[in-house]
């Protein structure tokens, strides 16, 4: 398993991952104005940033990569995958709550 300290290029990883992850997701499907896409796009920062380190272990894991892949790569995927999930549950969640809140 990765040993995930408190190094500078594990933050860089997690920010880089967590940002890319949520820049696919805006440019996959547009969001309709300006302050949903902010929003999503934070939220998805933010989720890549706290949970990129376990999910890139549980991917890794999954995919009998663990011994195959570097701390960054781990972090990298780890981080893009967790900021593109949230943005997608919280688009979802938007989109239905705009349509059943009217």
């Amino acid at each position: 398993m990765a040993d995930f300290s408190n190094d500078a290029g594990l933050w860089t990883a997690r920010a880089v991952g967590a940002s890319a992850g949520a820049a696919v997701s805006l440019i996959y499907l547009l969001p309709k104005n300006r302050r949903e896409a902010a929003s999503r796009f934070f939220t998805g920062l933010a989720c890549g940033i706290i949970f990129g380190g376990p999910a890139g272990v549980w991917i890794a894991e999954r995919l009998a990569l663990s011994d195959t892949l570097s701390a960054f790569e781990t972090m990298v995927s780890g981080s893009a995958a967790a900021s593109l999930c949230a943005w997608w549950g919280l688009g979802i969640l938007h989109r239905v709550a705009g349509r059943f809140g009217r």
